[in-house]
């Protein structure tokens, strides 16, 4: 089995920041060693102290090695209607979304479209990608066997979706049970990827599919659940008004037990306190979406409130309402967000997010989100002079805070100067 060593600075979180000057949440090494073997991490030190024979080396100083990203919410047929000008969420999914997905029926397409979309991730940083698919069996299928040939990390699922949307995109309860769970016996769990069930939102499944997507979600706890909640006050309107017999939006979903530790709620914006207090109490997931949310106009994701609440928050790019692929420019967008409500985004804070945090998010932190010995060995590069206003802004640099902050601010996939995937460089290798 080869050995390589990864010669680098090393940044890994162990834990979330308590405040910026916390250094004890993290391990910072100048001149620092990752030694990788069978697409692991084996160990994590000082160079001087590693002995390096017989081992390929690859130097990537003066550049900072990281764990790579993990996005836990995006949309992979809809990375052609970016940029897609709409008034708002439900104008823009009816306009450009719904007539884009009804494409991903051809499984030609889907296989090609898959292909692409995650050389777009990797081209990023990105390593672990929690997806949506479309209505289609193929769609999932199709980025499923990509991603298995690339020995990514991926967690995806089939939209069910059997009302509110055109003819050519809807299921029925019954197929989206059949297609799930056909999915599921050939896709989860196998080496590197992961299941979710995947009811678009309460207003495109009806009762019944809502109670095959609890049959599912049953008959395998381990399988994640994604779906969207409180984006929009027209949505939540709209919601509410299909299940007139629940106490809110968030209620639906309780109902059909689809809230629980592995629940990815994606937006969750326009909460009331009873359904801050029922996300907590399920240890549910709300998905911080900054570039959507801004981008169609949904609203301010109150973190703090949800973190006072005892939320575990993740945070993540929504492709294609969300503007970019990169996890750097979702937290440019994301401190924005924040500090219009007069919360921080401290750089340590949102590198941990993206790493670690999201890791810890997903169930997974003991597999990736840092550089931990064990830890599978996806990794990012970063460069935070790889730009000229970048350079030039470096050039008063005070230290590390500075440089991630120059990252989290001004970077994209032009900073990723290499992504590993357990080890193989992924950047630039499709």
């Amino acid at each position: 089995m080869s050995r390589t060593i990864i010669r680098a600075r090393l940044l890994s979180f162990s834990r979330a920041p308590e405040h910026p000057d916390d250094t004890e949440s993290f391990h910072y090494i100048e001149d620092g060693a990752l030694e990788i073997e069978g697409g692991l991490i084996r160990s994590m030190g000082e160079f001087s102290t590693l002995d390096a024979g017989g081992a390929e080396v690859i130097d990537h100083r003066p550049h900072l090695v990281m764990p790579g990203f993990v996005d836990t919410h995006l949309h992979f047929p809809q990375t052609q209607v970016i940029a897609s000008w709409a008034a708002e969420l439900l104008d823009w999914l009816n306009d450009y979304t719904f007539p884009e997905e009804t494409r991903y029926a051809d499984p030609e397409l889907c296989a090609q479209m898959a292909a692409r979309f995650l050389d777009r991730l990797t081209d990023h940083g990105t390593t672990t990608a929690v997806a949506y698919a479309s209505v289609h069996a193929a769609s999932a299928e199709a980025l499923f066997t990509e991603a298995h040939a690339r020995n990514m990390r991926l967690i995806t699922g089939k939209v069910m979706m059997d009302r509110n949307a055109p003819e050519a995109l809807c299921d029925t309860a019954q197929t989206s049970f059949d297609e799930s769970a056909a999915l599921i016996a050939r896709w989860h769990g196998r080496e590197r990827l992961g299941y979710a069930i995947t009811p678009r939102f309460a207003i495109t499944s009806s009762p019944a599919q809502m109670e095959a997507a609890q049959a599912l979600a049953q008959a395998h706890p381990d399988c994640h659940i994604q779906t969207h909640l409180s984006e929009n006050h027209a949505e939540i309107a709209l919601a509410c008004q299909l299940y007139p017999q629940a106490k809110d939006y968030t209620d639906i979903y309780a109902r059909y037990g689809l809230l629980r530790a592995n629940s990815l709620l994606g937006h969750a914006i326009h909460l009331s306190d009873r359904e801050r207090a029922a996300l907590a109490e399920a240890d549910a997931k709300p998905v911080f979406c900054p570039t959507s949310n801004l981008y169609l106009g949904s609203g301010l994701f109150d973190d703090a409130r949800l973190r006072a609440g005892g939320l575990t928050n993740a945070i993540a790019t929504d492709i294609g309402g969300g503007t970019s692929y990169s996890m750097l420019q979702t937290l440019a967008e994301g401190y924005k967000v924040l500090q219009l409500q007069g919360q921080r985004m401290h750089p340590y804070r949102a590198f941990d997010w993206i790493t670690r945090g999201n890791a810890e998010a997903l169930g997974l932190a003991a597999r990736i989100g840092t550089l931990e010995p064990g830890s599978e060995a996806d990794l990012v590069v970063l460069d935070a002079r790889a730009t000229p206003a970048m350079a030039q802004r470096m050039e008063r640099a005070r230290g590390l805070v500075d440089e991630l902050f120059t990252l989290q601010v001004m970077g994209d996939d032009r900073a990723v100067v290499q992504t590993y995937i357990t080890g193989t460089p992924a950047k630039g290798a499709h």
